[in-house]
């Protein structure tokens, strides 16, 4: 199983990293990839597709069988987590490709690029928080209650960390050492 994990890591947190543990104590992994999204993608103030990079990196240097890909920040527009989840299942034709997304992001699944090809084509699994009854989000919505195997349920998940809450109050216990020190020598989110 080929799992990528999407997001914009503005910056890695140390729930980033423990998601990855999460999902690799649950599900067989072949691979894990890092997908961060491109500057292109959003209007929010993000950091430099190279900085959010050297993050990743630095956070996980002592995590096995990872990769950080860089195919979205090598985009000219955003094509959409479908048109990269089709890219990576071409490198990686024998083995089943598979996307983590929060239990918060499943209300707006239905309006992501190519949804209904998306939920066709690929399994999800979730990760819950704060106790969200997953079943029935998914059964109580239009689109993703005709897509219910397309989703893989994992125990709940409690860490309650975010690069919002980080961006805010700079609290240095939200993200690893050297997330930290690179964060402060390259004096980012401060305004």
């Amino acid at each position: 199983m080929i799992i990528v994990f999407g997001g914009a890591f503005n910056p890695p947190t140390i729930a980033h990293k423990e998601i990855y543990h999460h999902v690799v104590k649950h599900l067989p992994c072949k691979k894990f990839i890092f997908l961060p999204v491109s500057n292109l993608y959003t209007k929010r103030s993000l950091a430099s597709d190279h900085h959010r990079h050297k993050m990743l990196e630095l956070m996980t240097e002592d995590l096995s069988n990872v990769r950080i890909s860089t195919m979205e920040f090598d985009d000219s527009d955003y094509l959409g987590t479908y048109q990269s989840l089709i890219r990576i299942q071409e490198s990686h034709p024998s083995e089943e490709v598979v996307f983590v997304i929060g239990a918060d992001n499943l209300a707006k699944l239905d309006k992501w690029i190519n949804a209904e090809a998306l939920l066709n084509d690929f399994r999800f699994i979730v990760i819950n928080r704060n106790h969200m009854d997953i079943e029935k989000a998914i059964k109580d919505h239009p689109m993703l209650t005709n897509h219910i195997d397309s989703f893989i349920i994992l125990p709940d998940f409690d860490i309650k960390i975010s690069s919002t809450s980080f961006r805010e109050n700079f609290d240095k216990a939200l993200v690893c050492d050297k997330v930290y020190d690179y964060i402060q020598t390259h004096q980012l989110y401060r305004g």
